[in-house]
């Protein structure tokens, strides 16, 4: 009897994007993405987000879950945890299922809660 091929899944693989890059344009990421250049764009990532604290974006943000430490200028959209940590410049709205903000953020702008 033949044993059925073993499917591996990508979930642990992640995109980045290095300290001294800028993107100006639109980002699509299916799996996890860190960034720490810039980018002049909106971001939308099925999977989570995680913004160094030397990066900076300047659009939207659309994903599952976020880390943002470095600067943001743009709404962003979270379908499951937030975490705004305690290096970020954050300028916009959020919408998010799960906020989590650390002391020394900085936040401007409103909050919904929402629900999936």
């Amino acid at each position: 009897m033949m044993k059925a091929k073993q499917i591996i899944p990508t979930s642990g693989m992640h995109n980045s994007l290095a300290s001294g890059t800028t993107v100006k344009g639109n980002i699509f990421a299916e799996e996890d993405l860190r960034i720490d250049g810039k980018v002049e764009g909106n971001i939308e990532c099925s999977g989570k987000i995680v913004v160094g604290p030397n990066a900076e974006i300047l659009g939207q943000i659309v994903c599952l879950n976020a880390e943002l430490m470095g600067k943001i200028q743009g709404n962003t959209q979270s379908n499951g945890v937030l975490c705004l940590k305690s290096s970020v410049q954050y300028h916009g709205d959020i919408i998010a299922n799960s906020l989590e903000i650390e002391p020394g953020a900085v936040f401007n702008g409103t909050c919904k809660m929402a629900k999936e």
